[in-house]
Protein backbone atom coordinates (compact mmCIF):
# COMPACT_ATOMS: atom_id res chain seq x y z
CA UNK A 1 0.00 0.00 0.00
CA UNK A 2 1.74 3.00 -1.08
CA UNK A 3 1.67 5.41 0.94
CA UNK A 4 3.55 9.56 1.53
CA UNK A 5 2.47 11.20 4.37
CA UNK A 6 3.39 14.49 5.10
CA UNK A 7 3.63 17.10 8.26
CA UNK A 8 5.14 20.18 9.75
CA UNK A 9 3.21 22.86 7.86
CA UNK A 10 1.92 25.31 9.47
CA UNK A 11 2.07 29.45 9.85
CA UNK A 12 5.66 31.17 9.88
CA UNK A 13 6.91 35.11 9.79
CA UNK A 14 8.71 36.45 6.88
CA UNK A 15 12.18 35.41 7.74
CA UNK A 16 11.15 32.84 10.03
CA UNK A 17 12.06 28.73 9.69
CA UNK A 18 10.16 25.54 9.28
CA UNK A 19 9.85 21.79 8.64
CA UNK A 20 8.88 19.70 6.83
CA UNK A 21 8.48 15.81 6.87
CA UNK A 22 7.07 13.02 4.42
CA UNK A 23 7.29 9.35 5.67
CA UNK A 24 7.41 7.18 2.69
CA UNK A 25 5.97 3.12 2.94
CA UNK A 26 9.32 1.16 2.82
CA UNK A 27 8.50 -0.06 -0.85
CA UNK A 28 7.97 3.22 -2.31
CA UNK A 29 10.91 4.74 -0.77
CA UNK A 30 13.40 2.83 -2.93
CA UNK A 31 12.49 5.18 -5.33
CA UNK A 32 15.06 6.85 -7.44
CA UNK A 33 14.39 10.28 -6.72
CA UNK A 34 12.65 11.73 -3.32
CA UNK A 35 11.49 14.97 -4.27
CA UNK A 36 9.67 18.30 -2.73
CA UNK A 37 7.04 20.32 -4.72
CA UNK A 38 5.31 23.11 -4.15
CA UNK A 39 1.82 24.86 -5.17
CA UNK A 40 0.53 28.05 -4.30
CA UNK A 41 -2.98 29.21 -5.30
CA UNK A 42 -3.27 30.44 -8.95
CA UNK A 43 -0.15 29.05 -9.98
CA UNK A 44 1.51 25.94 -11.69
CA UNK A 45 3.19 23.57 -9.11
CA UNK A 46 6.88 23.81 -9.20
CA UNK A 47 9.52 21.30 -8.21
CA UNK A 48 11.41 22.59 -5.16
CA UNK A 49 14.35 19.90 -4.33
CA UNK A 50 15.53 16.55 -5.19
CA UNK A 51 17.63 14.13 -3.61
CA UNK A 52 18.75 10.48 -5.48
CA UNK A 53 18.29 7.54 -3.32
CA UNK A 54 21.71 6.68 -4.56
CA UNK A 55 24.34 8.98 -3.42
CA UNK A 56 22.25 11.08 -2.24
CA UNK A 57 23.20 14.26 -3.98
CA UNK A 58 20.70 16.91 -4.37
CA UNK A 59 19.41 19.42 -6.42
CA UNK A 60 17.43 22.94 -5.98
CA UNK A 61 15.36 25.32 -7.82
CA UNK A 62 17.59 28.83 -8.22
CA UNK A 63 14.97 30.59 -6.02
CA UNK A 64 15.30 28.35 -2.72
CA UNK A 65 19.29 27.87 -3.02
CA UNK A 66 20.86 28.65 -0.06
CA UNK A 67 17.81 28.85 2.51
CA UNK A 68 16.18 25.47 1.47
CA UNK A 69 17.76 21.63 2.24
CA UNK A 70 16.14 18.24 1.48
CA UNK A 71 17.72 15.57 3.63
CA UNK A 72 16.55 11.80 4.31
CA UNK A 73 16.93 9.20 6.72
CA UNK A 74 17.05 5.42 5.20
CA UNK A 75 16.08 4.05 8.86
CA UNK A 76 12.61 5.73 8.84
CA UNK A 77 12.03 6.03 5.50
CA UNK A 78 11.26 9.99 5.85
CA UNK A 79 12.09 12.70 3.50
CA UNK A 80 12.65 16.44 5.38
CA UNK A 81 12.67 19.61 4.13
CA UNK A 82 13.93 22.49 6.01
CA UNK A 83 13.27 25.83 5.24
CA UNK A 84 14.76 29.13 6.13
CA UNK A 85 14.43 32.72 5.62
CA UNK A 86 11.09 32.07 3.75
CA UNK A 87 9.49 34.91 2.17
CA UNK A 88 5.74 34.92 1.29
CA UNK A 89 6.56 33.08 -2.47
CA UNK A 90 7.25 30.32 -0.27
CA UNK A 91 3.04 30.30 0.78
CA UNK A 92 2.09 27.09 -1.27
CA UNK A 93 1.09 22.98 -0.31
CA UNK A 94 4.24 21.17 0.20
CA UNK A 95 4.07 17.69 -1.62
CA UNK A 96 6.08 14.98 -1.50
CA UNK A 97 6.65 12.30 -4.00
CA UNK A 98 8.56 9.37 -5.19
CA UNK A 99 10.35 8.57 -9.19
CA UNK A 100 11.02 4.95 -10.02
CA UNK A 101 12.14 6.30 -12.89
CA UNK A 102 15.90 6.01 -14.08
CA UNK A 103 15.87 9.57 -15.14
CA UNK A 104 17.24 13.12 -14.24
CA UNK A 105 13.70 13.74 -12.09
CA UNK A 106 13.38 16.96 -13.09
CA UNK A 107 10.26 16.62 -14.64
CA UNK A 108 6.98 15.92 -12.34
CA UNK A 109 5.57 13.38 -15.28
CA UNK A 110 9.01 11.31 -13.77
CA UNK A 111 6.97 11.05 -10.40
CA UNK A 112 4.91 8.35 -9.98
CA UNK A 113 3.98 8.80 -5.99
CA UNK A 114 2.65 12.09 -4.62
CA UNK A 115 1.54 12.90 -0.79
CA UNK A 116 -1.66 14.60 -0.09
CA UNK A 117 0.61 17.77 1.06
CA UNK A 118 1.03 20.32 3.94
CA UNK A 119 0.39 23.53 3.68
CA UNK A 120 2.96 26.37 4.55
CA UNK A 121 1.83 29.97 5.09
CA UNK A 122 4.36 32.46 5.44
Amino acid sequence: HVQLVESGGGSVQVGGSLNVSCVVDSYTYRGNCLGWYRQAPGKEREGVAIIYTAGGSTRYTDSVKGRFTISKDNAKHTLYLQMTNLNPEGTAMYVCAVADSAGDCYSASEYNYWGQGTQVTV
